[in-house]
């Protein structure tokens, strides 16, 4: 019987939930990062030991971490997120042009087969990709870049990309994605 891991990030922390498929007792491991707000954290399917993190806090602001050891420790990585080109504007709250403006990192999408390859979605709404397992950050730019972008406007929780979906069939190799 395979085992079962939950990945959990909270506002005070991150957790890694483990049981076997029975799923009767759990093994708690956390919190990591305590005090920090953990966005999002993923394991990768290329390689299950490797887990990314993306964590928050007011005062220190975003920082992405990665595991190699299925989260037994952690190291903080690439943290540089620069918009492709000139960022341009979207609109704001009440309708008036606001510039394009990184705040954190909303969520973590491992490569199904590169375990170095790991997309970002972030706020301001945008799409990035890591080939070197988190260490640098690239904009695919064709997200934000779309005709209809600069109408954009951020809801309750900000302008955030908080989902990424990757087609197993295909993979997406960079700023010419198709």
């Amino acid at each position: 019987m395979s085992g079962v891991r939950v990945l959990v990030g909270t506002r005070k922390g991150g957790f890694v939930l483990t049981s076997d498929g029975k799923r009767q007792r759990w093994d708690v491991s956390g919190p990591h990062f305590a005090g920090w707000e953990v966005y999002h954290l993923k394991g990768s399917p290329a390689d299950p030991r490797r887990l990314y993190a993306s964590q928050s806090s007011s005062w220190f602001g975003q920082q992405i971490q990665r595991s190699n050891d299925g989260g037994q420790t952690w190291e903080p990585v690439g943290n540089k997120f620069v918009y492709d080109g000139v960022p341009g504007t979207h609109q704001w709250y009440d309708g008036t042009p606001h510039p394009w403006e990184f705040a954190r990192v909303w969520h973590l999408e491992p490569s199904l087969t590169e375990p170095d390859t790991v997309y970002a979605g972030v706020e301001d709404a945008a799409l990035f990709r890591s080939a070197d397992g988190g260490q640098t950050w690239q904009e695919l730019p064709g997200l934000r870049g779309h005709g209809s972008g600069s109408t954009w406007q951020p809801g309750a929780g900000g302008m955030c990309l908080h989902t990424i979906l990757l087609d197993g069939r295909t993979t997406p190799v960079g700023p010419g994605v198709r």
